[in-house]
């Protein structure tokens, strides 16, 4: 644990020259650490493996692949901002796998969320573990670990699903972020020239929209998940809100709502908006939203997202609710 303590002496990373003086010190110790060995990253579009990407990039170009693996649970747009931001610099060494089919065939029918996420994280596991076994002398893991994983899971960067790959790989890690805390890998993501999109890009679960389309996922539900989830995104950025709010989704529940379309009855679903704002996440409160932009938002979602008869404004703090609905 001892090499894994944040130096007492170490400054706060808060401005873009100190991130520039951080970024030079670890390209000298990648490159120390590394040699002429390649090295291998899972790339999910996270802030954090987003910036360990681009440092490593700058450190030590194509010796890096990285793996992005679209799981189906993706919201809309972020797989192609991915491939979009990364592979003009990694070309084919930046691999995309859609997994889509794969991840759901797999969830088909899966109700509790700990299975469904025991699921994902597994084969996640699985489809990077045949992705490593493909490619010829990987010496080195990238991870983006930070100081709170370090913190609260004791080294093991578990969210990211790879510390359960099989020992014979061999892998030996290379984490050039595991003293920073959020806010510095947001400082370091600039300086490295990452949009604003993914430098701020909210905190994400690993299963993603796994476990905000509740209960057993179907194809259709996720859909209608995934363009009220964008809807959202954009009516916010639009209101000035992407920065004043901490965090803000879509839910879609496992049950249906009758509703009238076009003088006839239906028999929809129901889209819940989260929205709320925290400081370390252990608690949390809701904000009170302006009701012309809560009012444009349920306008659009209920006239562009099939399947859809009523939207919903959670208003429960943490506690008692939790911020994810499972």
């Amino acid at each position: 644990m001892e090499n894994n303590k944040r130096p007492e002496n170490m400054e706060r990373i808060t401005t873009k020259a100190l991130a520039e003086k951080f970024i030079a010190e670890q390209i000298e110790l990648i490159r120390k650490q590394v040699g002429k060995e390649k090295v291998l990253l899972a790339l999910s579009g996270g802030v954090d493996s987003s910036v360990v990407a681009a440092l490593l990039i700058k450190s030590i170009g194509k010796q890096l692949t990285c793996v992005h693996v679209n799981h189906g649970l993706m919201r809309k747009g972020e797989s192609e901002q991915v491939l979009a931001v990364f592979r003009k610099n990694l070309e084919e060494n930046l691999i995309y796998i859609d997994g889509t089919d794969r991840f759901l065939n797999k969830l088909a029918g899966v109700s509790d969320p700990e299975e469904k996420r025991k699921i994902i994280g597994g084969e996640f596991i699985r489809v990077f573990e045949e992705e490593a076994r493909k490619l010829s002398d990987i010496k080195f893991l990238a991870q983006g670990t930070i100081y709170p994983d370090i913190i609260e899971s004791k080294g093991v960067k578990a969210h990211h699903n790879v510390g359960g790959l099989p020992s014979d790989l061999n892998f030996q890690l290379v984490e050039p972020l595991k003293f920073l805390f959020k806010d510095e890998v947001r400082v370091v993501g600039l300086a490295l020239g990452l949009p604003d999109s993914m430098v701020y890009r909210q905190p994400f679960p690993g299963p993603g929209l796994g476990v905000r389309c509740t209960g057993a996922i179907t194809r259709d539900r996720l859909a209608a998940l995934r363009e009220a989830d964008a809807i959202l995104r954009e009516e916010f950025d639009k209101a000035g809100l992407a920065g004043k709010i901490w965090q803000y989704f879509t839910v879609v529940p496992d049950y249906r709502s009758t509703g009238v379309r076009d003088g006839k009855r239906v028999f929809d679903w129901p889209v819940v908006i989260r929205a709320v704002n925290t400081v370390d996440a252990m608690s949390a409160e809701v904000p009170e939203l302006d009701w012309k932009l809560l009012k444009k938002i349920t306008d659009r979602i209920l006239a562009e997202v099939p399947g859809v008869c009523r939207v919903l404004y959670d208003l429960s703090p943490k506690a008692p609710a939790t911020i994810e609905w499972e």
